[in-house]
């Protein structure tokens, strides 16, 4: 049985999961009868329901009884660009998914400049031939001068196209021609990707590339075998990542191999194959896995450095601990620090206090899939407003991360989305005119002027519009940046909102609240619609009379509250605010919950202002 070791790589919603459902259907992973659901390789909830790939998988399928082919589905988001980094250690080739109409994105270079670097064999799937609008062959010209721009070798170039219909399950190498299936897709595979390294009689060797825990064996190390042949029973040396640590002896209890989407029990595995080891209870990624009398160290995983930080804080709000079931400041230490086995590209340091840490990521999706994770395992916790994370240049300037941006928006809507972008620092780098009433705006934009973009582009384009980044660079501090417009409604009680006061309410406002809430004082309860905070009652209820007419009882009718999500919290707060998480809740508030402690501060801070200012 030869073996081929291939990653699915792309832009976010170009089809690689779509692909590898219907590469597993058509390479007999499922019985003829069996039920699968879509996207069967989106296992977690999350996933399922954000319609996003957070996390890379393993699976493989059999062609024509010759050859086994191990695939990884990979993530689109930038946000997750840890999980693709490593994953490409692993495979000799890449399938980068390319959609038809689209054209290759942020994201696109970002994954195919990491695989082109390790030189890996590259094969071009353009997707969704199919969709409306698809100019494949425009496609292929923009990848062609993607390879040229990403310096790609000669070999490189020299890629197979391929174009699909993963929605459909069918693929051609020549458009002229009706595609029928996947075989000619499964052919250039086999082909074009070359058999992994076959040192089998070389002492055994394998780097770790991914973390599974199991609830009866610990933790699982998964990874390509380098070199060499692993047995069961088998004592190996665990190299850590850090040259400081000392290496330690374990015995290898459990060995698996993956068929389809199962996680399979062998006894045995060589050089080139994918496996998952159990019984190395201290092992983390980047980690070598080597014979004991050879102990030779991998080159470890690069991962580029988080760009943004949040601090994570225990709730001290007044409703503390009512809805979630871990609560302490161990609890969440403890949690935070075990993430970082798995997900390479977070980072937690110990602040001053014993109560707060700081947690360092990607992007503010990266951060909000942990924060959402762990509210749904009982946590309960508060983080801040996002902040970047800035460098010193070499002659001592502050430095800020940039994003290349790309927005896909209706001509109508142009004039709104470039006068934002202006405010926020951006500076165009090319625009042009994909088609269907469609212009594609590409900007480099500081990454702190992104914060609180999104939903902003949304009002501005009717919903219509479409927005990515990725990371682009560090460069020169941008100056200041205008931060939110308007104030925000602050309770000044302790109670039950009730209808009567909202009523008041809704006119100046948009409300975050519906009657029945429990609020409490220094909750956010609304948005103010002109600047500056204004403390409000939302538990004031009608004075009562002893006349009943039908003016005085009249029937309140009230607006829908807005719906908060942790990315739009995030988006949203300021740095006097904080957002309170728990199981059930999203809450805002105030850093500072009295307002005559708010007031205070204000006073001192603009003291502070006119002594500077003389």
């Amino acid at each position: 049985m030869q073996i081929r070791n291939i990653a699915i790589i792309a832009h976010v919603d170009h089809g690689k999961t779509t692909l590898v459902d219907k590469m597993l259907r058509q390479g007999g992973a499922f019985r003829d009868n069996q039920v699968v659901q879509e996207r069967v390789m989106d296992s977690n909830p999350l996933e399922r329901e954000r319609g996003i790939t957070i996390l890379a998988k393993n699976t493989s399928v059999r062609w024509k009884d010759e050859y086994k082919i191990n695939i990884v589905d990979t993530p689109g988001h930038a946000d997750f660009g840890g999980e693709v980094e490593r994953i490409l250690r692993m495979v000799d080739g890449v399938l980068l998914v390319v959609d038809a109409f689209d054209g290759p994105m942020p994201q696109t270079r970002f994954v195919l400049g990491k695989a082109l670097a390790l030189g890996r064999t590259p094969i071009v799937v353009i997707n969704k031939i199919d969709r409306p609008g698809a100019d494949p062959f425009r496609v292929h010209d923009e990848v062609l001068s993607l390879f040229i721009e990403l310096e790609a070798t000669e070999a490189q170039l020299e890629a197979p196209v391929v174009y699909a219909s993963a929605k459909e399950g069918v693929s051609t190498l020549d458009l002229d021609k009706t595609p029928v299936d996947l075989e000619p897709l499964f052919e250039t595979i086999v082909k074009t990707v070359p058999a992994p390294p076959s040192e089998v009689d070389q002492p055994f060797q394998m780097l770790t590339s991914t973390i599974d825990y199991s609830p009866y064996l610990g933790r699982l190390a998964i990874g390509r075998i380098e070199r060499g042949t692993v047995k069961v029973g088998d004592s190996v040396l665990l190299i850590p990542l850090e040259p400081t640590r000392q290496p330690e002896r374990s015995r290898v209890t459990k060995l698996y191999g993956y068929e389809g989407l199962e996680r399979v029990e062998i006894e045995t595995a060589s050089a080139g194959e994918v496996v998952a080891l159990a019984g190395l209870e201290g092992v983390e990624i980047g980690a070598t896995i080597t014979d004991v009398d050879h102990p030779e160290r991998l080159e470890g995983i690069s991962v580029e450095e988080p760009t943004i930080s949040v601090d994570f804080m225990v709730n001290n709000s007044p409703f503390s601990g009512k809805e979630g079931k871990f609560v302490t400041s161990r609890q969440v230490r403890d949690r935070l620090f075990k993430e970082l086995e798995r997900n390479v590209a977070l980072r937690v340091e110990e602040t001053d206090s014993t109560d707060a840490w700081q947690v360092s990521g990607r992007g503010e999706l990266h951060l909000s899939i942990l924060m959402e994770t762990m509210r749904r395992e009982g946590y309960e916790f508060q983080v801040s407003r996002p902040r970047v994370i800035l460098k010193t240049g070499v002659d001592g300037e502050r430095l800020e991360p940039y994003e290349e941006l790309t927005i896909d928006v209706p001509e109508d809507y142009l004039g709104p989305v470039m006068e934002k972008l202006g405010q926020r620092r951006a500076e165009m780098l090319e625009m042009k005119n994909p088609g269907q009433g469609l212009v594609r705006l590409l900007y480099k934009i500081p990454a702190r002027g992104l914060f609180g973009y999104r939903s902003e582009f949304l009002t501005d384009t009717r919903g219509t519009g479409i927005m990515h980044h990725s990371f682009l660079e560090y460069g020169p501090w941008a100056g200041p940046l205008t931060g939110r417009s308007r104030g925000v409604l602050v309770s000044m009680e302790n109670g039950v909102v009730v209808a009567f006061a909202l009523a008041s309410l809704q006119e100046r406002s948009t409300l975050f609240v519906s009657p029945g809430d429990a609020v409490y004082e220094g909750m956010v309860v609304g948005e103010n619609s002109r600047p500056g905070d204004m403390d409000v009652n939302p538990s004031k209820e009608k004075k009562l009379t002893n006349i009943r007419t039908k003016s005085t009882d009249e029937n309140i009718q009230l607006e829908p509250p807005r719906a908060l999500t942790l990315e739009s919290a995030l988006e949203y707060i300021e740095d006097d605010e904080l957002i309170e998480v728990t199981p059930q809740s999203i809450r805002l508030r105030k850093r500072l919950l009295s307002e005559s402690d708010r007031k205070r501060v204000s006073r001192e801070a603009k003291r502070e202002r006119e002594r500077a200012a003389l």
